[in-house]
């Protein structure tokens, strides 16, 4: 799944390409596109058609396109496993895979959504909040994310402390911090030295400090490198594809060398992924988070016996 960097990515390109476009028509190619839509195609169209795109905006992993100067409504994207946002020249080869194009009355390009999963898709939906702030309905539960000039550091440390769940698990909820995928967050690990799996209410105040400012280093060297790339299924805008994918150090490297010790890295199951680590320079905590959500409970260490 696209995370932070890639989205982020396609939002500057979006930005570049289709600010201040006015839609002329939307072709529904896939009804999956716009399940989210509740409305129907009809309805979807009639909110468009006439309307002028906005800069793009993006929390987290969502994307979207303020409609007109009241910016009342959003076109909202999210990309799901595979969805792209491509923009192209009207006249240019349907992709295999298109589910819906939107055209702009200058006729000089069209912005396509393609998705061979179907697990994303496109909705027009009211925005909520203060103007300068407003976010699409679907997007008021999502935290802010690392890159955020209004996240609040002090209160990412205060709530990761109050966790009762692993680090990796925390990182990748989403209402402690968004954007944060399975392949950033198993980086962000490795360059803060913390294991996946050290429960996030034993983090110091300074180990808490540590982790963010990793995951802000590895987020911004992926944006850098326009996101990471290991198949056709995440692009840019243009069609191009990220370079991040040169550069991971843990993620995807099982049995391959530690960049930093040369300690094979080790693969272990993750919520039906996996988690990539190195095992000398991140120790498996003695006692590990346990599996389940939030509220379950951190096991305190056993006491030990006195040696006769």
């Amino acid at each position: 799944m696209p995370e932070l960097p890639e989205v982020e990515t396609v939002r500057r390109g979006l930005e570049r390409s289709v600010t201040g476009r006015t839609v002329a028509r939307i072709e529904v190619c896939h009804p999956r596109a716009i399940r989210r839509h509740l409305a129907g195609p009809d309805d979807l169209a009639g909110r468009l058609v006439g309307a002028t795109l906005a800069a793009a905006c993006r929390r987290g992993k969502y994307l979207w396109l303020p409609l007109g100067p009241d910016r009342t409504e959003a076109l909202v994207a999210h990309l799901g496993m595979s969805g792209q946002l491509l923009v192209c020249a009207p006249d240019s080869p349907a992709e295999a895979h298109l589910r819906a194009r939107i055209g702009f009355t200058d006729a000089e390009r069209e912005l396509r959504y393609v998705d061979q999963r179907t697990f994303g898709g496109l909705a027009v939906e009211p925005l909520v909040g203060d103007a300068a702030t407003a976010v699409p309905r679907a997007v008021a539960h999502i935290a802010r994310d690392p890159m955020d000039p209004a996240f609040d550091e002090a209160a990412f440390v205060r709530t990761l402390r109050q966790r009762r769940t692993g680090l990796k698990r925390a990182l990748l909820g989403q209402t402690l911090v968004s954007g944060i995928g399975n392949i950033y967050a198993d980086e962000a690990l490795w360059a803060a030295r913390l294991h996946w799996a050290r429960p996030a209410q034993s983090m110091t105040r300074p180990a808490a400090e540590r982790l963010l400012a990793a995951v802000r280093a590895v987020l911004a060297a992926a944006l850098a490198a326009g996101g990471t790339s290991f198949d056709a299924l995440y692009v840019q805008v243009n069609g191009q594809s990220g370079a991040f994918d040169q550069s991971l150090n843990v993620y995807g490297r099982a049995g391959r060398p530690c960049p930093r010790c040369a300690t094979p890295i080790r693969r272990d199951p993750f919520m039906n992924r996996s988690s990539f680590s190195c095992p000398r320079c991140q120790p498996r905590p003695r006692d590990p988070a346990p599996p389940g959500d939030d509220r379950a409970r951190v096991a305190k260490p056993a006491k030990r016996s006195a040696m006769p």
